[in-house]
């Protein structure tokens, strides 16, 4: 059959149709952060994540919690809920080590690194053989002339952003 003086390949089209109504059948929503939320889950629970560190920072452990919170809130369609989710992340900041860097000739440190380490236990109650627990871990450097104390809310803000990205990617990405 031609239309408008062109051949019609019926294979193509057929193929076509059968992909396009399949592939509305799929069950999984893909956002444009390239995360992919099953669509039976839809709220997420976080629990609060102590600090279990040999160094303490106060505020770290409602930092981080929060900070995955927004991240949950931010990127997916997931409600967060105070009680149980369809999904949970659980877990404990293992790690807040403060390091020399970059050594120099006269034996002084040029940059310091701080690192935070965060063990995490995802559990899918939708899907339980998708459950994981991992350890993540991310850090910052600093010129070592600067104290810790002038800048640290700014690098524990942007680690905690590198860390909920990196937890968020394993649990929501397929990539």
């Amino acid at each position: 059959m031609e239309s408008g003086g062109k051949r019609i390949n019926w294979p193509v089209m057929v193929f076509a149709i059968v992909l396009l109504m399949v592939g509305g059948s799929c069950s999984v929503r893909v956002t444009f952060r390239g995360s992919s939320v099953p669509d039976n889950v839809r709220t997420a629970s976080v629990q609060f994540f102590e600090n279990r560190a040999m160094n303490i920072n106060p505020l770290l452990s409602q930092t981080f919690t929060e900070g995955m919170k927004d991240r949950i809130t931010r990127e997916s369609r997931l409600v967060i809920r105070d009680d149980m989710g369809d999904v949970d992340f659980s877990g404990e900041i293992t790690g807040y080590d403060i390091r020399p860097m970059a050594i120099q000739a006269n034996a002084v440190s040029a940059e310091t690194r701080l690192t935070v380490t965060v063990r995490v236990r995802y559990r899918n109650f939708k899907d339980p053989q998708t459950n994981w627990e991992s350890t993540f871990s991310a850090h910052q450097d600093f010129p070592s002339e600067r104290s810790i104390h002038s800048i640290e809310e700014e690098l524990v803000r942007d680690i905690v952003d590198q860390l909920t990205e990196n937890i968020f990617n394993r649990a929501f990405s397929d990539w």
